[in-house]
């Protein structure tokens, strides 16, 4: 799946749009819309991105996850190299202690991500702030050609990124 970006000033724009989408065979669970006005936006019978999806906290996790393996791995190099695992408790304590930083780790990272915004929308924060909606939408390849034609039909929606995976937006023009 690939997820476009397009920002508009104007949310019954976006609610035509979206019934075009759907005409063609796009899913309501591909379209989504933030906004810093989340009450217009269901107002207008869009789907908002869902809360949890606005804050970091999948990305802080997988970070925090990171570390924790290196963190375990560090432990249990640590504990063979000083021969703390020829005791008669051998590895078990020295794993334990492994999966604890671990998830204590992954844990940590979550909880930094809940208080931050989600990495992929902070290209967009000025167009937020300045009342603008970015219009979100997952599609395969094949859809491609599809909701090109129907955004082009529509001129003041401007493409502004194009995410092929969950790790950042390409922009296409400053925002």
């Amino acid at each position: 799946m690939v997820k476009h970006y397009y920002v508009a000033d104007d949310l019954d724009d976006l609610e035509q749009v979206e019934h075009e989408l759907e005409s063609i065979g796009i899913k309501e669970s591909q379209i989504h819309v933030l906004s810093e006005s989340p009450a217009d936006v269901e107002n207008h019978h869009l789907h908002t991105v869902n809360s949890f999806f606005q804050q970091d906290v999948v990305h802080s996790a997988e970070v925090g996850a990171v570390v924790g393996v290196v963190g375990a791995l560090f432990v249990l190099f640590l504990a063979n190299l000083m021969g703390w695992t020829a005791s008669a408790a051998g590895w078990l304590p020295f794993v334990f202690l492994a999966l604890v930083i671990l998830g204590f780790c992954t844990w940590e990272g979550g909880l930094i991500g809940i208080q931050k915004p989600n990495i992929n929308y902070a290209p967009f924060k000025k167009a937020l702030q300045a009342g603008k909606h970015i219009l979100l939408i997952d599609n395969n390849k094949q859809q491609d050609s599809a909701v090109k034609n129907i955004i082009d039909a529509h001129p003041n929606i401007q493409l502004a990124g194009i995410s092929e995976s969950s790790w950042g937006v390409k922009l296409k023009s400053s925002m």
